[in-house]
């Protein structure tokens, strides 16, 4: 505990950093459309800087640009980090990483005001593109750029929606793209990652904050079920080969299956292609996306392996041609179990209410377990709603998440 006493934390000074950041990019009445390098997102990334320079931290940008500040320790060494990233959906809303962001600066500002110069360095930081919203490859650009996830060529190879390349991007904002393996870092000693739920257990549970003991292994595929094409009146339900009656089989077992099973688990059929897509015709192929995602390593391969096997059965059975195309793959990440004390430490010591849960969501909290232990905060979210102008998390929610933060890594660094 900080001197016998929690950390203060100015609530008017996270309502007005929160409000003044979403007025970067503002769209929808209460949204935010603030895509990586674009204008919106510079002014985002200068307007962090001007206000760790302000709070007396030390201020940098990495090869892509990811924004920094730095409270300097008596004795070096590697940094106690936190943040999370700035940019939006298109729209998105103002707290989905940006709270995370802003949270770890005031974090830095209080405690140096409060407590003076931390044993360790303790840093805030800015990411960029996490969403992929404008260049859907490039998702935790910044974050992989950290840790050494963006290999020699790679920006020339990212597309963004409009066909540019962030190479392209990043020049236009005076980043150069040859030489993005240079944010990559290994002195980070811890990196605590505060977040907006974006789901609804904490509002379900009346609690303002979570800590987050794993984040969910997905698994995002791409599946084409091919039979063939024919009348839909004149040829017989026995002799067809009916891609769409595969299809609504799949569909139903896969989310029965996960509803069998509970929480944590979840899977989703999020898109649907019919070629042809007639109402009097029996389909030549159904293309669907297979979204599925579990916090434990062992469940999560099981679930996984359901999936597999329920393909294959109701292709073979139903003489389908079968393709599945992987499209996205993380392995679920364990929050470090020190990080995690130190977070239920923190939590008691000082009366702040809250749950352990896993997250449903990734985050670039997975792409920095490469280099450092991780854990992670959640502040509960409205009615559950994330990635629309809708989201919304109290002020007082945000305050109780970012004292918390603020008390773990008092207990890391000081």
């Amino acid at each position: 505990m900080p001197k016998g006493k929690p950390v203060s934390i100015d609530s008017a000074l996270v309502e007005k950093w929160i409000m003044e950041l979403a007025a970067f990019g503002a769209h929808s009445g209460t949204g935010v459309w603030r895509t990586v390098y674009s204008p919106e997102w510079v002014a985002a990334a200068d307007a962090f800087e001007k206000w760790g320079r302000d709070a007396g931290l030390a201020m940098r940008r990495d090869a892509v640009g990811d924004v920094w500040a730095r409270l300097e320790g008596e004795e070096g060494g590697s940094a106690i980090v936190s943040g999370s990233h700035i940019d939006t959906q298109r729209p998105g809303g103002r707290y989905d990483g940006a709270a995370g962001a802003l949270a770890a600066l005031i974090a830095l500002k209080a405690l140096k005001e409060q407590f003076g110069k931390p044993r360790l360095p303790v840093e805030a930081v800015a990411l960029c593109e996490e969403e992929g919203s404008r260049f859907p490859s490039a998702g935790f650009w910044g974050s992989r750029a950290i840790v050494g996830r963006i290999a020699p060529g790679d920006p020339d190879r990212v597309v963004g929606y409009d066909g540019e390349t962030i190479a392209e991007a990043m020049r236009a904002v005076g980043l150069d793209p040859d030489h993005a393996q240079d944010a990559r870092r290994n002195d980070i000693a811890a990196f605590i990652e505060l977040h907006i739920e974006q789901g609804p257990v904490l509002e379900g549970a009346r609690l303002p904050v979570a800590i987050v003991d794993a984040i969910t292994g997905i698994r995002h595929i791409e599946v084409t079920l091919t039979g063939e094409q024919n009348h839909a009146g004149a040829f017989p339900m026995d002799r067809r080969r009916d891609p769409m009656a595969g299809f609504a089989e799949i569909v139903s077992t896969l989310i029965d299956h996960a509803h069998r099973l509970g929480r944590p688990a979840v899977t989703t059929i999020g898109r649907v292609d019919v070629d042809p897509n007639g109402a009097a015709v029996v389909p030549r192929s159904v293309t669907f996306t297979i979204d599925a995602r579990h916090p434990d390593p062992k469940a999560r391969k099981a679930l996984y392996a359901v999936h597999d096997a329920v393909l294959r059965e109701v292709c073979e059975r139903r003489r389908l041609s079968l393709d599945v195309r992987p499209v996205l793959g993380h392995d679920p990440c364990l929050s470090d179990p020190y990080l995690l004390e130190v977070l239920r430490s923190a939590a008691a010591e000082q009366a702040i209410p809250h749950l352990v849960m896993a997250s449903g969501a990734g985050h670039d909290s997975q792409q920095m377990a490469a280099v450092a232990p991780v854990a992670m905060i959640f502040v509960r979210s409205k009615e559950g709603r994330s990635h629309t102008p809708e989201e919304f998390s109290s002020v007082e929610d945000l305050v109780a998440g970012t004292r918390l933060l603020a008390e773990a890594l008092y207990k890391l660094a000081y």
